[in-house]
């Protein structure tokens, strides 16, 4: 399938509810069931079990694709006049909604902009914002979770609308198996400004798992996935135990109905301010919060003076 690469690999402080107290014991149970034949029980012991994790807000606070955009500006990848146009398309989001075009459109000017910046100068950068943002911002209750499945001897894939060179970055700090993401198209080290197949986004990611799953033999009934939104009620659907992390309210709502579980890491901030609702936006969208925020800036500094 396009637009699906593997890459296999190797703080917000405690504000956790009672919910949230999750140990080895809360994954084990994606294990054979004690009274399942011998035969039952070697089968699924022969298969491998997955857990699938959303990143931005359902690992990170917040959109890392923000951090990642502000830190490009600053290193001059992106111009006044993409600022103002950015904010057009967004200020036409939040009017109307999200729609193909708009998405389309914003993803075409991202990459256009890309064009002809080095892989290795991005995912440098990438590195320097992980140690410098995102590693302070990573929800203890999900990383408790991720280790729990880790301890479980569970393989640990993130899947993320971000590129997958920066989704590969985070899996492997976090010392995941690996990521599945968005994928540029580069030649010779350099961005060409296209994308390879769609952005990792709504039923993309639930495709990426499936075709992961066929390749390595997951055992996805077995399996785990975590998300945040209601984008991510595809990938959420293709394991036998989803869980919603931080949910939006309308996969809090999808989620009492059907009766998923629900986990909230947020603390007594979770509902106040959910920052940007980049999820669907992120990936190669990756300036469309940032150039709000700074168009934002650029008229209040205006208006004031």
């Amino acid at each position: 399938m396009g637009g699906v690469r593997i890459d296999r690999t190797d703080p917000e402080s405690g504000e956790l509810v009672a919910e949230t107290a999750l140990t080895t014991a809360d994954v084990s149970a994606t294990s054979p069931a004690p009274g399942a034949s011998p035969d039952e029980q070697g089968a699924a012991a022969a298969r491998p079990v997955a857990a699938f994790f959303d990143v931005d807000n359902t690992i990170i606070r917040g959109a890392s694709s923000f951090y990642l955009a502000r830190a490009l500006w600053r290193r001059g990848f992106f111009r006044k006049r993409d600022i103002f146009n950015f904010a057009f398309q967004q200020a036409r989001y939040l009017a109307f909604g999200e729609t193909n075009q708009q998405i389309d459109e914003v993803r075409s000017r991202a990459l256009f902009l890309m064009t002809g910046h080095s892989v290795a100068e991005v995912v440098a950068i990438g590195e320097e914002v992980y140690d410098q943002v995102l590693s302070q911002r990573i929800f203890p209750g999900t990383q408790k979770l991720l280790d729990a499945h880790q301890a479980a001897g569970h393989q640990v894939w993130l899947v993320t609308a971000t590129p997958v060179e920066i989704g590969d970055l985070i899996a492997r700090r976090l010392g995941a198996t690996g990521a599945l993401g968005t994928v540029a198209e580069h030649s010779n080290g350099f961005y060409t400004g296209r994308l390879v197949g769609d952005m990792m986004h709504g039923t993309a990611k639930a495709n990426a798992v499936q075709v992961l799953a066929a390749d390595l033999d997951i055992d996805l009934e077995a399996s785990s996935a975590y998300g945040d939104s209601m984008n991510d009620v595809p990938l959420l659907s293709t394991v036998g135990n989803p869980c919603a992390i931080n949910p939006d309210p309308r996969l809090r709502k999808h989620s009492k109905t059907i009766g998923w579980p629900i986990r909230e890491f947020r603390g007594k901030r979770r509902a106040a301010k959910r920052g940007m609702k980049t999820a669907s936006w992120a990936g190669l969208a990756w300036a469309a919060g940032l150039v709000v925020r700074s168009a934002t800036r650029a008229v209040r500094g205006r208006l004031g003076h």
